[in-house]
């Protein structure tokens, strides 16, 4: 895997994109039978900078097939590049603890009348 540096200077051209990336055919599955299973129409992309793997076997077309796998691999690189936001610990405000220790001793109430009754 690379660093938050190098990533920022991964190109997304196509061309670029092309070839930085292990391009493998694969055969598809699931409906489509015979003319989607007996070809390999489904493509496997490994970028191998990233190691980010896009399987695709949506088409009958490997060309198809090879033009999605690339769009997806863009937009799966583009995600991994966004920086993202530090969390900010935040404390469980007066009210809403007031709330949840009534509805707490409400429950033990009902609860406590379920039992048997004593004469």
């Amino acid at each position: 895997m690379d660093t938050p540096e190098q990533r920022k200077t991964w190109n997304l051209e196509p061309d670029a994109l092309a070839a930085a990336c292990d391009v493998q055919p694969m055969r598809g599955g699931g409906p489509g039978g015979q003319h989607r299973n007996k070809n390999y129409t489904g493509v496997r992309l490994r970028h191998r900078p990233s190691g980010v793997v896009v399987t695709v076997t949506r088409n009958r077309s490997y060309t198809r097939n090879l033009a999605v796998a690339f769009e997806l691999l863009a937009e799966k690189l583009r995600a991994s590049m966004k920086r993202k936001k530090k969390r900010v610990a935040t404390k469980v405000s007066r009210g809403v603890n007031r709330r949840r220790l009534e509805a707490k001793k409400q429950r033990s109430q009902t609860k406590r009348l379920r039992g048997p009754v004593d004469d």
